[in-house]
């Protein structure tokens, strides 16, 4: 979707929607001794299991 048609699409919301939010675990990280046990994100949904498979 063109961002030209978000506001339109998604109302008031889209305002929200469109802000750029980088997001880090870097604080926690560094305050609470944290490290994450499992892969991120984009590794996990590149495993495939989170998405059905064709039947056979």
């Amino acid at each position: 979707m063109s961002p030209e048609n978000a506001g339109e699409h998604f109302g008031f919301l889209a305002a929200f929607l469109g802000v750029d939010a980088p997001a880090s675990s870097a604080l926690t990280r560094e305050q609470l001794g944290w490290e994450p046990k499992y892969p991120g994100l984009i590794a996990d949904l590149d495993e495939g299991h989170y998405f059905r498979t064709p039947s056979a």
